[in-house]
């Protein structure tokens, strides 16, 4: 017989609901450099394009080693065959080229940051647009409630972050939470994996465009913050933050002008 879920309070359904999804939802089947290459075509066509600015990097095999884009490529141009692997002084041990110098900033944040295996960094137009207002960014929708209590700030610009004084700045800042806005600057993403770092990466974006939207109209209200908290943590799981991946990943593959991001399979 089947359960009456009419009868749960709901803890239960959440938990029940947890479970299912633990079940039925698959991994995409992308390997790491599959998904860091999905990355930067997803983000490229959802508004974080911004010329050769912005970097991603995903942890590698090796401790101290990591996947990143090559300098003198945009998103679009990002595949899993031309990403380099290199050390935490930019020295490139797979692939050719060179990594971009402001990589050094992720250096210090993944040496701070043990569980963050992913970290994006972009100039997306709305959080560009956000970040020269000198303001932090405010989460009171459920669809930014991903990054509820989740968003550190710099408020003020400490210059290009090629030197390891703006490392030390940023790492700092960032502190336990999994992202930063940077003023007069961008976004940054540190996640514990490359789907979670994708997702919230869009969803900051997108919460940045609403506030412009929201601000512009009149003041912005504030949310509960248990129940932002609540939707944070309902969200920002492994799970769901996979499927979200996956669906981002199928939406920018369906527009056939990424067909070279991934070897055929």
């Amino acid at each position: 017989m089947a359960e009456n879920t009419f009868a749960l309070n709901k803890d239960a359904l959440k938990d029940r609901a947890n479970a299912q999804m633990d079940r039925v939802l698959e991994d995409s089947g992308y390997s790491l450099r599959q998904k860091l290459a999905l990355t930067c075509r997803i983000l490229f066509e959802n508004g974080h394009d911004s010329g050769l600015a912005g970097q991603i990097t995903t942890r590698a095999g090796v401790h101290g080693t990591y996947l990143t884009q090559r300098l003198g490529m945009g998103f679009d141009e990002i595949t899993e065959d031309n990403l380099l692997e290199v050390d935490e002084d930019l020295n490139v041990f797979v692939g050719d080229g060179m990594a971009n110098p402001a990589n050094r900033f992720h250096s210090w944040v993944y040496r701070a940051r043990p569980d963050v295996n992913c970290i994006v960094h972009t100039h997306a137009l709305h959080s560009a647009a956000l970040s020269m207002l000198e303001v932090p960014l405010e989460v009171s929708h459920m669809d930014n409630c991903v990054l509820y209590d989740d968003v550190a700030f710099v408020p003020k610009w400490p210059g290009v972050p090629v030197g390891n004084e703006e490392g030390e700045l940023i790492a700092t800042a960032l502190g336990s939470k999994r992202t930063l806005m940077l003023s007069h600057h961008g976004l940054l993403i540190a996640a514990e994996s490359v789907e979670a770092a994708c997702v919230l990466a869009i969803a900051f974006e997108r919460a940045a465009k609403m506030q412009l939207l929201a601000a512009a109209a009149g003041a912005i209200q504030p949310i509960d913050p248990a129940l932002g908290r609540e939707a944070h943590d309902w969200i920002l799981r492994p799970k769901r933050n996979e499927a979200a991946f996956a669906y981002y990943a199928r939406r920018t593959l369906k527009t056939g002008r990424h067909s070279d991001c991934l070897n055929p399979r």
